[in-house]
């Protein structure tokens, strides 16, 4: 399965299936309680956004999630997690049965998150950066209480200016890095990603969140690249330059978000590193995935309370995870540790 262009600069297929799943239905259809399921990987970055948004708004009951194992091959994204090899719900082997259940001869990416109508057994969208805008916006009425204002209006040109910036230089410059095909395509995605990477660090040395002082779907966006660089882009994808751990503003504004309920108690390390270490193998053919690195440090205090903001507005943080989406103690540091959430 090969994921770099020999000669050429890495270019994401963008062809996402777009239909809106809204209050009222206006743009396809309409928000409605059990009716899907929010198929996600722990280990992709994309995903993980939906994962954290879904909990941090209380999302549980109204949108159920089913999860994927860590690998897959070039068909499909697999539910090898789940009793028998499919999800307990859609009855599937492969998220690949429900796009194909939409159209028969669809030929994209079978990514995910994607959110699938279970009457159906249809995919409706896998347009992962309109999910989580249309979790904050559309899907109030299933709010938890206390829920945060992660996308609030007032902020929302600036917000959407920050996350483009972010994808185009970190989020998708990752592995613009990683899937460069020559030594130019790489140096220049690796010249960018480290300029904005230095901008942000800039950015955030003087206030706590990314946009306002609450955390915003922009945060969220940043911390799903930023907790897989150590553990993944650092060495599989080149990304060298520094470690995040060795980067004093961005380490501890994404250990801040790690320890806060909803981001770091989603994070599966283990998945992460499994998916891209034995999917990966035209960059790791030896399918060898890394030991390391250690994990402790994430529980690391971070000072940056200091700055500060407040985490979830005038809203609360979520409930613990609950028992059947937890993810494994040996999978990520924070279930069998004690430590401090400000």
């Amino acid at each position: 399965m090969g994921y770099v262009s020999p000669g050429r600069e890495y270019t994401r297929d963008s062809r996402y299936l777009t239909t809106r799943i809204t209050a009222d239905g206006r743009e396809g259809l309409p928000v409605e309680a059990g009716r899907y399921r929010l198929v996600v990987s722990r280990a992709c970055p994309w995903a993980s956004r939906a994962v954290i948004v879904r909990r941090l708004l209380g999302l549980e009951e109204a949108l159920p999630m089913a999860v994927a194992g860590p690998t897959h091959d070039d068909r499909s994204w697999t539910f090898d997690l789940d009793p028998g090899g499919r999800d307990p719900v859609l009855g599937i082997e492969r998220l690949q049965e429900a796009y194909l259940a939409r159209d028969p001869g669809y030929d994209r990416g079978v990514t995910v998150p994607a959110v699938v109508d279970v009457p159906t057994g249809r995919v409706v969208t896998n347009d992962f950066a309109r999910i989580t805008l249309d979790m904050s916006t559309e899907w109030t009425a299933y709010h938890r209480a206390g829920a945060p204002d992660l996308y609030p209006r007032a902020l929302r040109p600036e917000i959407d200016a920050v996350n483009e910036v972010v994808y185009e230089e970190v989020n998708n410059g990752v592995y613009r890095a990683g899937f460069a095909g020559s030594q130019e395509a790489y140096a220049s995605a690796y010249e960018r990603l480290f300029a904005r990477l230095d901008l942000l660090g800039e950015r955030l040395a003087a206030s706590r969140y990314l946009v306002g002082d609450t955390i915003t779907e922009a945060d969220v966006r940043l911390f799903t690249t930023l907790v897989r660089f150590d553990a993944v882009y650092h060495g599989h994808f080149k990304c060298n330059r520094r470690k995040l751990s060795e980067s004093p503003v961005l380490w501890a504004y994404a250990r801040d978000l790690f320890q806060t309920p909803g981001f770091g108690d989603t994070v599966d390390f283990e998945h992460i590193k499994r998916h891209y270490f034995l999917v990966h193998d035209d960059i790791n053919p030896t399918g060898i995935v890394p030991a390391g690195p250690d994990l402790s440090n994430w529980l690391v205090p971070h000072r940056r309370e200091t700055l500060g903001g407040r985490p979830f507005g005038d809203g609360t943080p979520p409930a613990p995870v609950r028992p059947e989406e937890a993810v494994p103690p040996d999978h990520n540091p924070l279930p069998s540790r004690p430590h401090t959430l400000r």
